[in-house]
């Protein structure tokens, strides 16, 4: 018997994180909700991470997700920026394990294989393969398919992952 689990699907970033909330029964998806918590782009770096925190911890709050999904980060050529996006990427780990969810991660490639079916798909085919697997799915920005994608990533390989421990 299967039951139906919700996800949170993060893909961080210190000026934009996406997030998208699924729930998933069997082999069945529907979408929830999802968008963007953006920082202030003048702001320090510590009142940015601030706004992710408080951002993901509220829709944490309202959503209620039982597991978390995050994009591994991939490095950019500027150290500088990669270091930036590390440091929001703590924070989009940190908020839902504070919450008590078991927080899972997947890289890009992982991510487009699983949703477009090839590890390199570009934005335009994953927005598309988001609405068709959620058809009622709305987003107000790549970020936010992106963390659906992530999202249904998880759902489709959560129940492998708790496999392997017990095999």
């Amino acid at each position: 018997m299967t039951h139906c689990v919700r996800i949170i699907g993060i893909d961080p970033g210190l000026r934009r994180t996406g997030w998208g909330v699924i729930e998933s029964e069997g082999s069945s998806l529907r979408f929830i909700a999802s968008g963007t918590i953006k920082s202030a782009d003048k702001a320090d770096l510590a009142v940015r991470l601030e706004q992710l925190y408080r951002g993901l911890d509220g829709i944490l709050s309202s959503h209620k997700p039982d597991e978390a999904a995050v994009e591994a980060t991939f490095v950019n050529k500027d150290p500088k920026s990669t270091l930036k996006l590390g440091q929001a990427r703590g924070i989009a780990m940190v908020v839902p394990a504070l919450a008590g969810l078991n927080v899972a991660e997947y890289a890009p490639n992982q991510v487009k294989k699983t949703v477009v079916g090839a590890g390199h798909g570009d934005k335009g085919q994953i927005r598309m393969m988001v609405k068709i697997l959620l058809p009622k799915a709305v987003f107000d920005s790549d970020d936010a398919a992106d963390a659906l994608a992530i999202a249904i990533c998880h759902a489709h390989h959560r129940g492998a992952m708790s496999r392997i421990p017990a095999a």
